[in-house]
């Protein structure tokens, strides 16, 4: 009998690790920008959700290009329904995915193609978005025109050390 238990158990086991999880998508217009990777937007049920692009970081209140990106990510999608395939929530409670607007194009590559943000390698190996980098860097648009922008992740490292 116990013989039959582990094995059993070995098979749900490997069963469960090798089924897909299933990504949640929702859909809403978007109310509001709250940053250059940041927005929030409406649900058909009048729920407000408030968004995390999922693979990139752009600059933060008080950084160099901070308004740009905000104001790049608003022209792009402000007032637009988008739809969100959500990989998880962020510490926050932000939603965290990616978010593609009707004609199918994703507003993260969008900002990372336009100099207006990072890829964000630490949480995304996704190889477009590595590419748009590199040639936003090369042609030395949106925050690739300074030599070396300081990154999002390490400007909230300096500045946590700063407030100890």
């Amino acid at each position: 009998m116990k013989i039959v238990l582990f094995i059993c158990s070995l098979l749900v086991g490997y069963y469960t690790k090798n089924i897909a999880i299933e990504q949640v998508s929702l859909s809403g217009k978007v109310i509001k920008i709250v940053d250059g990777d940041t927005y929030d937007i409406l649900l058909d049920n009048l729920t407000i959700k408030r968004i995390r692009m999922e693979g990139i970081d752009a600059p933060e209140r008080g950084m160099p290009f901070y308004k740009v990106a905000k104001d790049y990510l608003g022209s792009v999608c402000f007032g637009k329904v988008v739809n969100i395939q959500q990989t998880g929530t962020d510490r926050y409670g932000r939603i965290i995915g990616k978010s593609f607007l009707a004609d199918g194009k994703e507003l993260g590559l969008l900002l990372i193609e336009a100099g207006y943000a990072w890829h964000f390698k630490k949480y995304s190996s996704d190889v477009k978005m590595a590419n748009a980098e590199i040639e936003a860097r090369e042609k030395r648009l949106g925050l690739w025109v300074d030599k070396n922008p300081l990154a999002p992740w390490e400007w909230r490292k300096k500045r946590k050390k700063k407030n100890r």
